[in-house]
């Protein structure tokens, strides 16, 4: 681990201090020790994606602002994107060396099933039932056959078959699997589960405490998702002036770049294109707020290189055999 995030300038340090407000010092047991492999203790991501003129906007926004971009992900769903239109996403995504992530599959908010829209919200993200695992695991096999690298997941039963499909060669072995926001661990016990289930980046909720991510690091290397600006449903939480400590504290860490106040657009159509490209232009320039306060407080320099997707050698649970 680099000394760039411990030896940070912490935000209104100087003026603080000279007003005798200064803050105690960094422990150093609190810092990630983990890094991504090949380096670097940062990357990032730009969510909400929905199609190629959204991924057009991205792409020419973060050309324009210098926001570079390692992942960019997809939230309505493989079944809601034409095969030309998953096509020339990759192709897009490529170009640039950009990992592009979409989500799989039916999810109990879009089921017919009633105990999600109870006060209990029961189930949740889910997939209910057998036929539900089946359409994230047909969206899994058709994304990736057209060149998709990386799989959204909001389950933990078809993450563990697709970790397993993975392993069997159903699907490409360096497929990605990515843990969603929406079904997010919030403790090290449940990270460490996901991660031995087959999870290779895990979306935290954004309102986990540094302590919190401390703990996680403690018993975990998985990469880790964090929302620094939340969506709305989400809890709508703006962590911008942490960005620096939430890096120290969580590392190998995928600051992900949402957007509060800003209307749904699950399940993606065209009748919601111009909010979907003004809201991907904006999440862009969000990332460049956050990318300049890391710059001002000299903790910008621990980046990992672009072109760099891998999550480096992880803990699974055994994987039997069909007929073991």
């Amino acid at each position: 681990m680099t000394d760039t995030a411990t030896a940070a300038r912490r935000p209104g340090e100087q003026a603080l201090s000279a007003l005798g407000l200064g803050a105690p010092a960094l422990d150093p047991a609190d810092a990630s020790t983990h890094t991504f492999p090949g380096g670097g203790r940062w990357r990032t991501e730009i969510p909400s994606c929905e199609g190629p003129e959204a991924l057009a906007v991205i792409l020419k926004e973060s050309s324009r602002l210098d926001v570079p971009i390692h992942r960019i992900s997809q939230g309505s769903g493989v079944w809601m994107l034409t095969d030309s239109e998953i096509t020339e996403m990759v192709e897009a995504a490529g170009e640039r060396d950009i990992e592009l992530c979409l989500f799989t599959g039916p999810r109990g908010t879009w089921d017919i099933g009633g105990s999600v829209r109870s006060d209990s919200r029961g189930g949740g993200l889910r997939a209910r039932g057998h036929d539900a695992v089946a359409g994230c695991i047909e969206d899994a096999v058709r994304a990736t056959e057209l060149g998709v690298k990386c799989l959204l997941v909001a389950d933990e039963g078809v993450l563990w078959t697709l970790h397993r499909a993975r392993v069997a060669g159903i699907i490409p072995a360096d497929t990605t699997l990515k843990v969603s926001a929406l079904i997010g661990p919030v403790n090290p016990a449940a990270y460490a589960v996901y991660e031995r289930l087959g999870a290779d980046s895990l979306n935290v909720p954004s309102d986990l405490t540094l302590d919190h991510l401390t703990e996680i690091r403690r018993v975990s290397a998985a990469p880790m998702d964090m929302y620094i600006e939340a969506p709305d449903d989400l809890g709508g939480y703006i962590r911008m002036y942490e960005v620096a400590e939430l890096i120290r504290r969580g590392a190998p860490l995928y600051l992900k770049f949402g957007l509060s106040k800003a209307p749904g657009i699950y399940p993606w159509g065209t009748h919601l294109r111009d909010v979907t490209l003004d809201t991907a232009r904006e999440r862009v320039r969000r990332g460049r707020l956050a990318l300049d306060l890391l710059a001002r407080h000299g903790a910008d320099g621990d980046m990992a290189p672009l072109g760099s997707r891998l999550p480096g050698s992880l803990h699974r649970f055994p994987v039997e055999s069909a007929t073991g």
